[in-house]
Order: structure tokens, then C-alpha cells, then sequence
């Protein structure tokens, strides 16, 4: 499942180094963390959230053919002022 998601966003953001995603598994339940750069949240979100709910849908798929759940948040970066 984190390999899909890498796959999607890495191709979507303008800075691909800045893609970090964690994975939570308990059972057959799957926890996915998705964080990127704030410059490039919008390109994630996408226009009325349709980005990240296609991405969702995808990852759904996916797991119902494995006979998993999976649940992708999406988390902000903070930046350190410096």
C-alpha cells in the first residue's frame, strides 16, 4: 500500500524528497500517513478534493482485493523558523 501511494504523490508534487509516508498495520486494518511540503498540499488535495479522494479510492481498491481496510490521512509539515 505505501508503495502505491509513493508511486502517486511522488508523481504529482514538485518536490518529491519532501514526500514522507509512514504505515500503521493492526490486523487487517491499514493506517497511511501522508505528509508533503506545504507548497505542494493544494497539488494533493487537487480542486475540491478530487486528488486525494481518487488516491483513496485507488488505495480502497487495492485493499479490498487483499481483504484489508486502509484509511490515508493526510498530515502538514511544520517548518522550523530559522
Amino acid at each position: 500500500m505505501k508503495k502505491l501511494v509513493e508511486l502517486l504523490v511522488k508523481n504529482i508534487v514538485d518536490q518529491p524528497k519532501s514526500v514522507k509516508i509512514s504505515e500503521e498495520s493492526a490486523n487487517s486494518d491499514h493506517r497511511i500517513v501522508l505528509s508533503v511540503a506545504e507548497e505542494d498540499m493544494g497539488k494533493v488535495i487537487g480542486k475540491n478534493g478530487r486528488i486525494i479522494k481518487a488516491i483513496r479510492a485507488l488505495l480502497r481498491i487495492k485493499a479490498i482485493k487483499e481483504g484489508k481496510r486502509v484509511y490515508l490521512e493526510l498530515a502538514e509539515q511544520k517548518q522550523a523558523n530559522t
